[in-house]
């Protein structure tokens, strides 16, 4: 297997808060979030605003960090990708699946890592082929 690409994401909270500040959480969840991810997000409670946010800046670093290690190969959208966090028993690594539209894109492996400190997440998506 070969590496077909490599993509990095840094993305800083107060930038994503002030972008749900201007058009609602539920708009740029409904807009970010794949049918697998609303729900899970839906489900974390509305008084914990932090854990909302740091659920889509996470989503959001990875996605953008997976679409920079496929293009031009693909240009996915951000609901054709789903992560997956760790397992609750702490022996699965975080997962990310690619669902794509057209069905003609080739199966690639992805690895991923994510990274939170303060106020910034750091995502690093690298795919093979």
């Amino acid at each position: 297997m070969g590496i077909l690409g490599i993509g990095v994401d840094v993305v800083y909270l107060p930038r994503v808060a002030a972008l749900i500040r201007r058009r609602t959480s539920a708009k740029l969840a409904c807009r970010i979030l794949s049918e697998h991810e609303l729900p899970v997000w839906h489900a974390i409670p509305l008084a914990d605003e932090a854990r909302r946010l740091r659920y889509l800046a996470v989503r959001w670093g990875v996605k953008e960090a997976a679409y920079k290690a496929i293009f031009p190969h693909a240009r996915p959208t951000w609901k054709e990708f789903t992560l997956q966090s760790l397992s609750n028993d702490g022996l699965r690594k975080p997962l990310l699946e690619y669902h794509p539209s057209r069905p003609n894109v080739s199966s690639w492996g992805f690895h991923i890592s994510v990274s939170h400190d303060g106020d910034y997440v750091f995502a690093t998506v690298l795919v093979e082929t």
